[in-house]
């Protein structure tokens, strides 16, 4: 599949190698999401045999910290061609060979799933420190840290009581491909229209990983016995992207993003249906795992107890929503029921992303600096869309339905009157979008 969508990311990358070749060391974090395209961003930025100079990539597998070292000095002295004699058996002493060698030559090293190093030999990282510390002054190395557990990874490098904290030069926290992309994708595929591109978003969330596995279904077959059957990788994603970040607690993380997928978004729903207090998994989820967002109606104030609370993936939600809700089906392989359940719920659900995506193509137009929605308290008076230039003075009102007929722009006026007595001065526009309009606005915008 083609490479979109990563110049930018690219070109720092590059640009922090030449950097480094001139005598300044530098270190990057590279952190996202499992399948959105680390490694693949990595090794097309640094191929082998590029005009930026020496370049090793070094994947930390799960093994016996001797066996490992093995592997990359052999690794090292296949790629970068250096002389090592005898075997290392430790990772400060494989570290150490190529911060030597930095010194005389400039190299990027890329440690992908960083985090697993801990799995290998927990002191690496306090050893690592140490060894940054003492050559970095005469090295010309770019280490770059890759990793896909975002919690331990962010603790890694910006916790002040681990070994690396403050270490790390740059960070990149790599996002999945926005709608755009996705419809460029299917452009130069010849398959765009605008109900595609809508499905296509709320089951990849713009992973390029899963919009490999949409590519490669068969278009005149139908489409959800393809997707989800007994030999699906999809089936267990969820607990495979999951499962291990969240740890011996992950069956009662699994079960609060499962009540967020079915509807219950705020925080005394979730607590009512489950019958627990989940205040901390709550934060947690938002701002260790990042993988939930919190929800906050446009000029609320901040303290409002006014808050939501969506899956922030949309192929997480699609999967609790639709897999994990009805696991008990897939144990028995009653698959034709979960394709029925898709097929009944898929315009209301659809509906819900389809706001989304016409979020965030007004949020890249620029026009704006505050894009969401807007309700009052009890969830009355729900606004799809809600955009506010505070300098120009001007706001954008809007509803958002996949059928256009279900626009009604008089009863979108009496819903924002509270709204806009808080806009007083300003010139308010009332629209109403359908995915008829997604494909003129994705390509005039």
């Amino acid at each position: 599949m083609r490479f979109y969508n990563r110049e930018d990311e690219l070109e720092r990358l590059q640009q922090w190698s030449e950097q480094a070749s001139k005598g300044t060391a530098y270190l990057t974090t590279v952190v996202g999401r499992r399948r959105v395209g680390k490694t693949a961003l990595l090794n097309k930025t640094f191929p082998q045999g590029s005009t930026l100079g020496a370049s090793i990539y070094l994947f930390v597998s799960r093994k016996q910290e001797s066996l490992l070292c093995e592997e990359f000095i052999e690794q090292i002295r296949t790629v970068l061609n250096i002389p090592v004699f005898g075997q290392p058996t430790r990772l400060r002493e494989v570290m150490e060979i190529l911060l030597q060698f930095s010194i005389t030559t400039p190299v990027t090293v890329i440690l992908d799933e960083f985090q697993d190093i801990q799995r290998v030999n927990k002191a690496f990282f306090s050893e690592l420190q140490d060894l940054w510390d003492r050559y970095r002054e005469q090295s010309r190395m770019h280490l770059i840290c890759c990793g896909s557990l975002y919690s331990l990874m962010t603790r890694l490098f910006q916790d002040g009581h681990e070994p690396l904290f403050g270490r790390a030069d740059h960070r990149i926290h790599l996002q999945p491909l926005s709608c755009r992309y996705i419809a460029q994708m299917l452009n130069d595929q010849q398959a765009f229209t605008s109900e595609k591109l809508l499905q296509w978003y709320m089951l990849s969330g713009g992973v390029p990983k899963y919009l490999e596995w949409l590519f490669s279904l068969d278009s005149t077959a139908d489409f959800w016995p393809q997707l989800v059957n007994e030999h699906s990788l999809l089936i267990e994603e969820g607990h495979y992207r999951l499962a291990e970040e969240f740890g011996p607690e992950h069956s009662t993380y699994f079960s609060i993003l499962a009540a967020i997928a079915s509807g219950s978004t705020s925080r005394p729903d979730i607590e009512s249906l489950l019958g627990i207090s989940v205040g901390p998994q709550l934060d947690r989820l938002e701002k260790e795992f990042d993988i939930i967002r919190r929800i906050r109606s446009v000029l609320s104030k901040p303290g409002t107890r006014l808050v939501k609370y969506r899956i922030a993936d949309a192929f997480l939600a699609f999967w609790f929503r639709f897999i994990y809700k009805y696991r008990s089906a897939v144990e028995i392989g009653n698959f034709p029921f979960i394709h029925k359940v898709i097929e009944r719920d898929y315009p209301t659900w659809s509906g819900h992303w389809l706001e989304e995506i016409f979020r965030e193509v007004i949020a890249e137009t620029g026009e704006y600096n505050i894009v969401g929605s807007y309700w009052d308290r009890g969830n009355q008076n729900e606004i799809d869309l809600v955009a506010i230039n505070e300098l120009d003075k001007k706001a954008l009102i809007a509803e958002i339905k996949r059928n256009p007929k279900n626009i009604r722009k008089t009863h979108l006026q009496e819903k924002s009157a509270k709204l806009v007595q808080q806009l007083r001065g300003y010139e308010i526009e009332y629209r109403g979008f359908s995915l008829d309009d997604l494909a003129d606005y994705l390509r005039t915008n």
